[in-house]
């Protein structure tokens, strides 16, 4: 693949709901610019971008995959990208790096909530989108109902550059409004052709509001406009390129992936119309010496810097990053610093890459993406730059888990192993988490939804030969006491020779667990337990506390006060008063009312405003309770909340099916609160199992 200058570069995210055709669109692009001799369809498993194991099982796309093509002295980097809202990190990332996307929409379902969601996040970043409504050629299309609802979304942005011929079974082709060019389909290829004066007068109105927006874009152009002057087609252009650089021209484009009809008109409008590398802001980053902003512009002549946005795991090959270089050029052989860790690195091979196809280059521009392999330092995230002129760029911050399961391996010989593989795919995908409880004796892997969680396992088993069993996970309670009360704890023993002997009164009284779990003080006078062994007191207590009387729960929030006891000047040692100290404890709780702590959980909702009524009354089925609620973009609101964790185990599930597949939230740990009397005894029943 050649070089390119910075101005003929596009790279661009392909985005788009479950099932809208993503990858048939790559699969035709590859094919229309001469990248693919035959085009591969999803339910072969063969196409280009779908190449993992797991991807070709489930016939979806579950992994960001790089597709640059060569076409009229351009070169187009695509980044295809998943549909499910579960693996939306690999979107976020994506965005770190394009200059524009194209949105592919199922003509034959609308706007669905996934179209919807997309749509209205690359509104609010402002990156110039073209909008694809794929499958004219399947039943039930209107495109004129498509586009009104686009507008319900993003406005009057939405401007069609392409007025079908027909629809359905009847669908042939299209109108280019930009150039009056009539494309019809022939049952084999595309044929451009004049736009007959049937066809013209029908479009001319459809055209006469490109020209407005076009107008619109300068006051020069809008007085020319107003005076009836013609405008030139140059001028046409260049009004469409301005209006779709600031943001207020949509495209909306339309065809069938399948037929390769459309393809051709929305890579002229990337090439004319979207931004190359070095349009609009220049990449701002920080000094890591002085945190100063620093900016970088999209040259070649600028110091080197790039960001990796995306890491890949091979059993073989090793990790795999792909780069964005945003100034500077990088080089085989070139040494970089990683500037989050100060590690200076040298530069391997250097390649692009199309799906699993490694396509060797020399050098990668200012603008340019590839990717560089076999180095251990270099992670998703991170800032690569010039030694002498670190930057460094913040990635977007990854979506905490949202569902948890406990795994353990089929094979006890995989135990050592499975820690290792875990560590490694986290490095391809930073956005799923493992912890190890050793409370519950379970390993949890946390992830974006059960399906993102099964495509973890997956992999370990393809690529790592590791399988595992999942079970529930099992909520972390405490226990603690509800009332102050007063005891004794009496240790003696004798069998001959040297015994045992320690006596304490100790108080025992509740105090904030979320503020101290545990807090000793003494207040002995006259000496009748002496200093040495006050340590002794507090070290059994605190064992004793590890295992609350209830489930065995650890104990908290519970303050503890030595205030007499009694020693013997030959048996009393340190292990008699830690002994001591634990039943002194164990027979005040009969009148101290010990209960159980469950764990609160912090949550945000997100959610249309046609489901907050259901949503909120689900909160309070649920033993929360609502802190507030915020209005949000694209007619949503934002609730706040605080739920039992025992209650948003398999939330994520139950939220999508109540806002059908809408709504999302995110969760983390605020305190514990004490559980309502009616479910203790069902805690205490199902921890005895266990």
């Amino acid at each position: 693949m050649k070089k390119y200058k910075v101005e003929n570069i596009r790279t661009i995210a392909v985005m788009g709901h479950l099932g809208s055709g993503k990858t048939s669109f790559m699969e035709s692009v590859l094919y229309v610019t001469g990248a693919k001799e035959k085009k591969g369809s999803v339910e072969e498993k063969n196409t280009t971008s779908d190449y993992l194991q797991e991807e070709q099982n489930r016939l979806t796309s579950l992994s960001m995959s790089l597709i640059p093509v060569e076409y009229k002295g351009y070169k187009f980097n695509f980044l295809d990208t998943p549909g499910s809202e579960e693996f939306v990190n690999e979107e976020h990332q994506a965005l770190t790096v394009v200059k524009g996307a194209v949105l592919v929409l199922d003509g034959t379902k609308g706007i669905d909530i996934g179209t919807e969601r997309v749509l209205t996040e690359l509104s609010e970043r402002n990156i110039p989108t073209v909008v694809f409504i794929n499958k004219m050629d399947k039943q039930n299309i209107k495109f004129e109902e498509l586009i009104d609802q686009i507008r319900q979304i993003i406005g009057y942005q939405a401007v069609p550059f392409l007025w079908p011929i027909g629809e359905a079974d009847a669908f042939k082709g299209y109108v280019d409004l930009v150039d009056m060019k009539t494309r019809l389909f022939d049952g084999e290829k595309v044929v451009e052709s004049e736009v007959s004066d049937e066809l013209r007068a029908e479009v001319e109105e459809h055209r006469e509001k490109i020209v407005e927006s076009v107008a619109e874009t300068s006051e020069e152009l809008l007085e020319k406009h107003f005076a009836g002057e013609t405008l030139t087609q140059e001028e046409i252009y260049g009004g469409l390129r301005q209006g779709v650089l600031d943001g207020e021209l949509k495209p909306v484009v339309l065809g069938s992936a399948v037929k390769d009809i459309g393809i051709v008109a929305i890579l002229d409008i990337i090439a004319k119309f979207m931004p190359a590398p070095n349009d609009l802001k220049p990449m701002a980053g920080k000094d890591p010496e002085s945190d100063k902003e620093v900016i970088r512009e999209t040259k070649d002549s600028e110091p080197f810097s790039a960001y990796v946005f995306k890491t890949t795991v091979d059993p073989f090959i090793g990790t795999v990053n792909l780069v964005k270089v945003f100034s500077g050029t990088l080089k085989t052989g070139q040494e970089v610093m990683v500037t989050n860790t100060k590690k200076v690195v040298k530069i391997g091979s250097l390649f692009t890459t199309r799906g699993k196809e490694q396509i060797e280059v020399d050098e990668l521009v200012a603008g340019d993406i590839g990717a560089v392999t076999k180095i251990d330092s270099i992670y998703t995230g991170c800032t690569l730059a010039d030694p002498k002129k670190p930057i460094v760029f913040n990635g977007p911050a990854f979506r905490t888990p949202t569902i948890y399961v406990a795994i353990h391996p089929k094979n006890k010989q995989d135990e050592d192993k499975l820690s290792s593989v875990l560590q490694r795919l986290n490095v391809e995908d930073p956005s799923f988490e493992v912890i190890r409880n050793a409370e519950t004796a379970q390993l949890l892997l946390g992830g974006q939804g059960m399906s993102h969680i099964q495509y973890i396992l997956d992999k370990m088993k393809n690529m790592f030969k590791v399988e595992v069993d999942t079970m529930d996970q099992k909520i972390v309670y405490r226990e603690t006491i509800k009332r102050k009360t007063e005891s004794e704890g009496r240790h003696k023993k004798q069998s001959g020779g040297s015994g045992q002997f320690g006596v304490v009164k100790m108080i025992f009284e509740p105090m904030d667990p979320n503020e101290k779990e545990f807090e000793f003080e003494e207040r002995i006078h006259g000496g009748s337990v002496p200093k040495n062994y006050f340590p002794a007191v507090e070290k059994g207590l605190i064992e004793t506390f590890r295992k609350g009387p209830l489930a065995g729960f650890p104990v908290i929030g519970v303050r503890a006060i030595l205030t007499d006891g009694s020693y013997h000047a030959v048996d009393s040692n340190e292990i008699s008063f830690k002994l001591a100290a634990s039943l002194a404890f164990r027979n005040a709780i009969e009148q101290a009312k010990p209960t159980i702590l469950e764990p609160i959980m912090a949550v945000e909702i997100t959610v249309k405003d046609d489901y907050v009524g259901d949503v909120m009354g689900d909160v309070n089925k649920r033993r929360g309770r609502v802190l507030g609620m915020d209005p949000i973009s694209g007619g949503r609101q934002m609730i706040q909340a605080e739920m039992p964790e025992a209650e948003i185990v398999k939330y994520n599930i139950d939220l999508k099916g109540m806002t059908q597949g809408s709504g999302s939230f995110s969760r983390k740990f605020v305190r514990y609160d004490e559980v309502p009397d009616q479910l203790i005894s069902k805690i205490v029943e199902e921890h005895k199992q266990d």
